[in-house]
């Protein structure tokens, strides 16, 4: 499954703030992190808030796309949309 992230890196918190639509109509999931976006923490705590909510291994998360982008892609193992319901809500 590959999931469109917008990360906030210093956010305060990590979590998710629910969904919004890019200028196109395409969903993506709003997320922050508390760590700077320095050497790649950002990413990492991104990848491990993803799978810690999912309830997955960290491996099965990936960084597909937008290593140094604000929006970024993930391909992620295991999951299906009902999941991703269940945990961040509807999609828009």
């Amino acid at each position: 499954m590959l999931l469109a992230v917008r990360l906030t890196p210093r956010g305060g918190r990590d979590g998710a703030d629910g969904w919004a639509n890019d200028a196109d109509g395409r969903p993506y999931l709003k997320v922050r992190v508390a760590c700077p976006p320095v050497e790649g923490e950002a990413n990492a705590a991104l990848i491990a808030f993803i799978a810690k909510s999912l309830r997955i291994p960290k491996s099965a998360v990936r960084l597909a796309a937008g290593a140094t982008a604000r929006v970024k892609r993930l391909e992620i193992d295991g999951v299906d949309e009902a999941d991703l319901e269940r945990v961040f809500g509807p999609r828009p």
